[in-house]
């Protein structure tokens, strides 16, 4: 691949933008999203839909307590829930949930 500047008013070759998504994991938020969720917190949402409790999330997970709460608190502000059904009801609706 040749290295160099894009002269003025030219357009980067078809699908570098892609490349680049691809390399850097540049996510596009879902629809109604401010920001997309992480793996991690992904993984907290399932457990959340799957019923589990925090101190439960915390030993499946092996991370402290708090560390739950900090992503059960960053997926709640993320899908503009108020609490976890909310949040799990909001992640069925935008297909977060398998």
């Amino acid at each position: 691949m040749r290295r160099g500047r894009l002269a003025a008013g030219t357009s980067p070759p078809a699908g570098w933008i892609h490349h680049l998504r691809g390399q850097f994991r540049l996510a596009t938020p879902l629809a109604g999203l401010v920001e997309p969720l992480s793996d991690r917190e992904l993984e907290v949402l399932g457990l959340l839909a799957a019923g589990r409790t925090n101190r439960e999330i915390a030993g499946e997970l092996v991370v402290a307590l708090d560390t739950v709460k900090k992503h059960v608190s960053h997926v709640l502000g993320k899908l503009g829930a108020a609490n976890r059904t909310q949040a799990v009801a909001r992640g069925r609706e935008l297909r977060l949930l398998g």
